[in-house]
């Protein structure tokens, strides 16, 4: 039997606020909570400030039943948390005689031998609060109860040192408080729409699902769908979540194209390993990133073959053999030039499929095409295709889409599936 515990993860640092160093910590720890069945409810950073991390510590206690800590617990005057955590509990901090022999043997151990005596901040401990040994760093770990029950357990901020203080105390503790319980999730891929639609299409589903639950990650050119359920055990998790990702597929429809998390260049290497067939590419608008994005699955050098950037009108002509009568008519921003430019890609390469990207990322026009301007091409012996849509955004925006577009047609060729329409707008 299992019992709900709620979880707060703080992180204590003024260079989390800043931007200086990400805060890597909190993500591990939520996935690591996650898979013991915690709650975790929020997240709070606060920097190296004494009456801010006091009220913080007092604030996540009030709605929560544990709470974690990480940073601030180094040899420096700005490393506050343990007398933090002593002003919390209203308890004075008190020198640990056993931590202090093993900091100074730690440092006697040291090629020069010499430990500075702030090190000695580390052996103060607040009264009545206990220590997690630290087998990789100098600041060991503390666990107490603040008022109400609430459990604390603070960490040092360098990820290897909190990671194997969670692992060895930690997460043992908590998984032994939650009982037999496990939270899994399943993460949906969607292509080509917005977050919006996603959400207007499973509305229903969304609001008839507490456990297993829905959310939303978007981002651009995709959105991903993940379906969360916390049971008993492994297999009882899974076969709540079966369902619920089996219909979200049947409402999506065709711009699901992974239903385990997988990579949209992962799923495009996947089809063409299946059918035996291999890629090139031809990319001017996106200079060569869908290349490089193809080249990053396991195995794909059993099914990419390469990409020809050419970025120039002149490169166009020369290498794919884009013809001077479509360079000087509809232009390099056009239908004609995205179908040449796959035919010469497949030809160049000798391959089974080619795709092509040309186009105006802007912020300019380019050859008389408006910014945020795409043609994707495809060319297969059975197919020649096309499309053409003007995606908004900035550059990096446009060009993102446009290798999602252009991965996604691959992946609808592969799959038998329709190929997209050519005048979408995005």
């Amino acid at each position: 039997m299992s019992r709900s515990v709620r979880v707060e993860v703080v992180g204590v640092g003024t260079e989390l606020l800043l931007g200086q160093i990400a805060n890597t910590n909190a993500q591990w720890i939520g996935e690591r909570l996650a898979e013991i069945g915690a709650d975790v409810l929020f997240h709070q950073v606060v920097g190296d400030n004494l009456d801010r991390i006091v009220a913080v510590i007092e604030i996540a206690a009030s709605r929560a039943d544990v709470v974690l800590i990480t940073g601030g617990l180094g040899p420096t005057e700005d490393d506050i948390t343990r007398d933090s955590i002593a002003l919390a509990l209203r308890v004075p901090l008190e020198r640990d005689p056993a931590l202090e022999r093993w900091l100074r043997a730690r440092f006697a151990g040291f090629a020069d031998g010499a430990m500075p005596e702030n090190n000695l901040r580390q052996a103060d401990v607040p009264q009545g609060a206990r220590t997690i040994d630290n087998d990789r760093g100098s600041a060991p770990g503390l666990a107490a109860d603040l008022p109400g029950g609430v459990r604390l357990y603070a960490m040092p901020g360098v990820p290897s040192e909190m990671v194997a203080m969670m692992r060895s105390t930690v997460l043992p503790e908590l998984a032994a408080r939650i009982g037999a319980a496990v939270v899994r999730s399943r993460t949906i891929r969607c292509v080509g729409v917005g977050e919006s639609r996603v959400a207007e299409i499973l509305a229903d589903l969304f609001e008839a699902s507490s456990n297993p639950s829905l959310a939303y990650l978007a981002s651009a050119g995709e959105v991903k769908v993940r379906v969360t359920a916390k049971a008993g055990t492994v297999d009882e998790a899974e076969s709540m979540i079966a369902p619920i990702v089996t219909e979200v597929q049947l409402l999506l429809g065709d711009v699901v194209f992974s239903l385990d998390d997988e990579s949209l260049e992962q799923a495009v290497a996947r089809l063409l390993l299946a059918s035996g067939r291999r890629l090139a590419c031809a990319e001017s608008l996106t200079g060569g990133s869908v290349g490089s994005r193809m080249s990053a699955p396991v195995g794909s050098s059993r099914v990419f073959i390469g990409s020809a950037v050419v970025y120039t009108t002149e490169s166009k002509e020369r290498v794919l053999g884009v013809s001077r009568e479509t360079i000087e008519g509809p232009g390099v921003v056009s239908r004609e030039c995205a179908i040449e430019m796959a035919a010469g890609a497949r030809r160049l390469y000798q391959a089974d499929v080619a795709v092509s990207l040309t186009g105006a990322a802007g912020p300019d026009p380019h050859d008389g095409a408006e910014p945020g301007t795409v043609w994707i091409g495809l060319e297969a012996d059975d197919v020649s295709h096309a499309r053409g849509y003007v995606a908004s955004g900035d550059r990096a925006r446009v060009r993102r889409w446009a290798e999602q577009s252009a991965l996604d047609m691959v992946r609808r060729y592969l799959e038998g599936g329709r190929l997209p329409d050519n005048d979408r707008i995005i």
